[in-house]
């Protein structure tokens, strides 16, 4: 009995030392993702001051910033999957290989999305319907903020490699700083200066600028990520190490195909409930933006999900795993349960803070109501998403993904607005069945131990 009594011991420390660090890693990327978004309210507030004009000018090609920052953010997944995975079997050198490849992709990536960003800025306010007085200004703005590119995938790349290595804290702060950087100069060059849009776009190319520079310093400092710049012989970082990049493609592309799907899914499900009038749509956009802060932390649980379940698939311990992916939906469902909690006696305030409409606030009111409900569901999403993230499966989570947003989100918007003409909580209802659906699908193949353990052997 005292033999088992110890074992007993042991397995509890092993599971508080396993939640001691999820919670440390994910901390720093909460609160990161937290004030991202909190000066994202602030930086659109700021904008909107300038009237509907400049406001259109900025929001008009959001959604193929989406697009394009979805390139660097599936990239920057692959780096973090391999990295962590290879920091679980103390690999030191595959640390550095990746490692070397991963700003050999920032520099690739940003070639390719930049360039195209750049030729394709005088068009893409027209291909989104913009009003001619519109056009102008949208165009300055998405060509201005394209041109630091390369310091944008940086940021999200390298600090995706920092984040593999347990190090979540340095991000935080360059992101914080960033974010800072960018209010503040929002100020001087829209108010003090008088630039306008122009003003709000030089002050987030500067802002990405910051960030990419800071994170490119802290990745070069950081002691498992440092390798050479050359070697005797004229050997340099620019050599393609293609199993390398192989096997980050493999894990890359359907992550950037989940995104791809995902955006023009939100265009069309916005465009659906566009058509329902201007009082629906602007109550429908306003409580999506507001409930953004209530489910952005559990986008930061997941990334120390990801994390420390590459590092355990990469030990070979299957009790880790499993210990690391229990703890993690234990804790990602609660802290969701409890900001459900939260939205829904603060539904009808928090949409006051975002429009003085009364019948505006009201309806988004209603629709927050419905949604705080789901938000444990949505959580278990986007915790179970990181864990297949982790061990490297993400052709399953796009799979998963995009039948769900198209299947059920999509189609029956469809259908409760163009065919049977429904009132926007239906169209909400789709929406909480989409979510629902999600995270069924990805528990599913977890339920067993003999699933986990599948499971883990495909994520090899």
């Amino acid at each position: 009995m005292d033999g088992q009594d110890e074992f007993v011991k042991q397995m509890e420390f092993r599971k508080t030392e396993i939640l001691w660090t999820l919670v440390t890693l994910s901390i720093p990327t909460v609160l990161e993702e937290v004030l991202a978004t909190l000066l994202q309210y602030v930086d659109t507030a700021m904008v909107g001051r300038l009237g509907e004009q400049a406001t259109a000018a900025v929001s008009v090609t959001t959604t193929i910033t989406w697009l394009v920052n979805s390139v660097a953010g599936a990239v920057g997944v692959g780096v973090l999957t391999m990295i962590a995975q290879a920091v679980g079997r103390k690999d030191g050198e595959m640390i550095r290989r990746v490692s070397r490849q991963a700003l050999l992709l920032v520099v690739g990536c940003a070639a390719v999305t930049g360039g195209l960003s750049v030729v394709l800025a005088p068009f893409i306010p027209v291909w989104m319907g913009a009003e001619k007085a519109v056009r102008g200004p949208a165009s300055a703005y998405f060509l201005i903020v394209s041109l630091p590119m390369l310091f944008r995938n940086a940021a999200t790349v390298l600090g995706a490699a920092l984040r593999a290595t347990r190090d979540t804290k340095t991000p935080m702060l360059i992101n914080m700083a960033s974010n800072l950087c960018n209010v503040a100069l929002n100020y001087i060059l829209i108010y003090k200066v008088g630039m306008g849009v122009v003003g709000a776009a030089s002050a987030s190319a500067v802002s990405y600028t910051l960030a990419g520079i800071l994170m490119f310093v802290s990745y070069r400092r950081n002691a498992l990520l440092r390798w050479e710049w050359g070697k005797r012989g004229g050997a340099s970082f620019v050599l393609v190490d293609w199993p390398v990049l192989q096997k980050c493609a493999q894990i890359s592309v359907p992550v950037l195909g989940t995104g791809l799907a995902s955006c023009l899914g939100y265009v069309v499900f916005a465009g659906l409930v566009s058509g329902m009038g201007t009082t629906i749509f602007a109550a429908h956009s306003i409580a999506v933006t507001a409930e953004t802060i209530f489910y952005i932390p559990g986008y930061g649980l997941r990334t120390a999900t990801s994390t420390m379940v590459g590092i355990s698939l990469g030990e070979g311990n299957q009790k880790k795993f499993e210990t690391v992916g229990m703890l993690s939906v234990f804790l990602t469902v609660g802290m969701m349960c409890v900001s459900g909690l939260v939205l829904y006696f603060t539904a009808y305030p928090l949409m006051r803070l975002f429009t003085p409409s009364g019948p505006v606030a009201a309806l988004g009111a209603q629709m927050l109501k419905m949604v705080a409900f789901s938000e444990p569901f949505f959580g278990l999403m986007i915790v179970l998403e990181g864990i297949y993230y982790g061990l490297g499966r993400t052709k399953y989570a796009f799979v998963t993904e995009t039948s769900s947003m198209w299947g059920i989100r999509i189609l029956f918007s469809f259908l409760c607005v163009r065919v049977w003409e429904l009132d926007l909580r239906a169209v909400w209802y789709c929406m909480i069945a989409d979510n629902v659906c999600k995270s069924v699908l990805f528990v599913l193949p977890v339920l067993t131990r003999r699933g986990r353990e599948a499971v883990t052997r495909q994520g090899n």
